[in-house]
């Protein structure tokens, strides 16, 4: 399928989201759910698969839906096709802080490789596969288990990371050591295994996890610094394991006292 060549606009800081301008007769395929606003020309098709495969047959929907519900997403993709004879815009949101990220796939050689929850929106045209992890280690103890993300055309994507993002291009032979939930995204040239943190105590009292990323060059890496399963942690660390409110940071909350207070001031009437 031929491309479609679109005009974007990334908007916002620690909560971003992307809109996109849509030639007459454009399209955009969106992650389910994903949508933020769009204009009153813009058409919404839900397909059954990534919608690249739309004229291969059943087979190829079959194909295409599988691929989605390997790598965890959603069976169903919705296009937004402009409809009218001007240029319209729809808009895509970041599902938690972080950066979107625009990527050329052309200027990347065609693929690209990235976690599996990663990918918001892209052109009409982009393809999304998948990519097995080759190594059992990789598979079992890399963060995103042996299935990944594929991204395949010569448009445009659009990927979410956690925090902020850093990239890296990396020479021939040259090696990074990174956090396993911390990595986006990198190019296919780009190896990608899993190595022992190497000392016990380092591993048990680290805090780091038993195991790195081990990416070696040549090629481009993309790396978060809040990756969601961090923050999700954090989040469930700090919410009340109980029943009733508690209050973060209160010298009280710990108390019969402060439940006492609490009932107090809470308009009891026993």
């Amino acid at each position: 399928m031929a491309m479609d060549v679109i005009d974007f606009e990334i908007r916002g800081a620690e909560m971003q989201f992307v809109e996109l301008e849509l030639d007459p007769g454009e399209a955009a395929i969106g992650e389910a759910g994903s949508m933020m606003f769009m204009d009153a020309g813009i058409t919404m098709d839900t397909v059954f698969g990534d919608g690249s495969a739309q004229q291969g047959g059943l087979f190829g929907k079959l194909l295409g839906a599988g691929k989605r519900l390997v790598t965890g997403e959603s069976l169903f993709t919705t296009i937004y096709t402009n409809s009218v004879q001007a240029r319209q815009r729809v808009a895509f949101a970041a599902p938690y802080p972080g950066k979107i990220l625009p990527m050329d796939l052309r200027q990347l050689g065609g693929t690209l490789i990235c976690q599996k929850d990663a990918f918001l929106c892209a052109a009409r045209g982009v393809s999304l596969g998948i990519a097995l992890q080759q190594r059992l280690g990789t598979g079992f103890f890399g963060g995103e288990g042996f299935i990944m993300q594929k991204l395949d055309g010569e448009g445009l994507a659009f990927v979410h990371a956690g925090g902020t993002v850093v990239r890296r291009e990396l020479a021939a032979g040259e090696t990074l050591l990174v956090d396993t939930g911390c990595v986006v995204a990198y190019t296919p040239s780009v190896s990608f295994e899993i190595q022992y943190v190497g000392k016990i105590k380092t591993a048990l009292f680290g805090g780091e996890g038993l195991f790195f990323a081990r990416l070696r060059g040549p090629g481009t890496v993309w790396l978060q610094s809040l990756p969601f399963s961090r923050l999700a942690s954090r989040v469930f660390a700090a919410a009340p394991q109980r029943g009733g409110s508690k209050g973060e940071g209160s010298l009280l909350g710990g108390f019969a006292g402060g439940s006492l207070l609490g009932g107090a001031f809470g308009g009891d009437d026993e």
